[in-house]
């Protein structure tokens, strides 16, 4: 089941073109592209949108197959306004969302322990392993208990996202896993986790996950039509269900390159988003996690232009979904990047938006 809410936001009127040279890239940007599609070193792209200065600098849309959380849809001719699945990228703006609403005075901060807010599980609440947890464990995804998402196909009923769909209680299944680490030591992917988050949002604003997205964060930012999937019993399924545009997606990062700014109005609290984007939990050897954003460094070399051969390092935000669903914000380079492709579950579906970052945008940096 999906949600669609409607809009009166004129999302389309306000972009602002400029060409790759005065956006501060090489001439060849979209030669590159093609270059590594016609190479297959990029494949089963569905969407490209570059934001940088503020301003739209190249968009691209492609024909593949697709589907919508797992129901296929056939052949897409993808253009501007064709919705996609965002799936975990949701985890992100929900992300976005907690920090909204917390400094609306609706949801208790990070240091909060959780089990406040969650009073109807209180016979969970006298086990001393999970007593500890706080909503910093789960905005870092720290809770310390065994979830497996990424090793067991989403195909799999004993996917814990999956068995956490199933199940006839799905926060009880989530605050009720064994707990076989300690809390804020290890990283371990949980989109229950980002179910708890939601549903704290939803009793704090007393607004469905989606309504408030739509009143509090994609209204103000002038996105268009959004559908967000829910379960059996109607609430968002929070972790992966949101559907939107690539274009829309960019200005979620085009915002956060704002710090948290659009047209002259806050949108997300400039601290809310520097927290959100500070380390606090290593992934693996080379990224880090922070409040439901990954963070990293790009090393790559600039081999045009006055700076002929020059190394450079810059960090960079991502969101990042099943299929190759990307939003990269490289606020060193006023850099916004979102993608959206069709290589659902399969295991290297993180080569195609990793090669359009480093094989075509960074290479015309000048």
């Amino acid at each position: 089941m999906e949600q669609s809410i409607p809009t009166t936001a004129a999302a389309a009127t306000d972009w602002l073109s400029i060409s790759p040279s005065e956006a501060g890239f090489t001439s060849d940007l979209e030669a590159l592209l093609d270059k590594a599609i016609t190479e297959k070193r990029v494949w089963n792209l569905h969407g490209l949108v570059i934001v940088r200065k503020r301003r739209l600098v190249l968009e691209r849309y492609f024909e593949g197959d697709d589907n919508a959380r797992g129901r296929p849809l056939g052949k897409v001719a993808f253009k501007a306004d064709t919705l996609h699945d965002l799936r975990s990228v949701s985890k992100s703006i929900v992300g976005l969302l907690y920090g909204i609403a917390l400094a609306d005075g609706k949801v208790p901060p990070p240091e909060a322990p959780l089990f406040a807010s969650f009073p109807e599980y209180a016979d969970l609440a006298t086990d001393p392993a999970r007593t500890r947890w706080t909503i910093h464990n789960v905005l870092t995804m720290t809770m310390g208990t065994d979830w497996d998402e990424l090793s067991v196909p989403y195909s799999d009923p004993t996917n814990s996202e999956i068995a956490m769909d199933m199940a006839p209680d799905r926060y009880r299944f989530v605050l009720g896993g064994p707990v076989v680490m300690e809390p804020g030591k290890r990283w371990n992917y949980n989109g229950g986790a980002t179910a708890l988050l939601a549903r704290i949002i939803a009793k704090g604003t007393s607004k469905p996950l989606h309504a408030f997205a739509r009143e509090a964060l994609f209204d103000p930012l002038g996105i268009g039509p959004t559908e967000w999937f829910t379960d059996r019993g109607g609430e968002a399924i929070a972790a992966s269900g949101l559907r939107m545009t690539p274009r829309d997606l960019a200005r979620i990062g085009l915002m956060m390159l704002k710090a948290g700014m659009w047209s002259e109005r806050r949108v997300v609290p400039a601290q809310w988003i520097e927290r959100s984007t500070s380390p606090t939990v290593d992934v693996d050897e080379i990224s880090r996690y922070g409040y439901q954003w990954y963070l990293g460094k790009f090393a790559f070399t600039v081999s045009s232009g006055p700076r002929w051969n020059r190394s450079r390092l810059e960090h960079f935000w991502s969101a990042i979904g099943n299929g190759g669903q990307r939003l990269f914000v490289l606020p060193g380079l006023d850099l916004a990047v979102a993608i959206t492709a069709g290589n659902y579950d399969t295991r290297d579906q993180w080569v195609p938006p990793s090669r359009v970052i480093r094989e075509v945008v960074l290479p015309s940096v000048l």
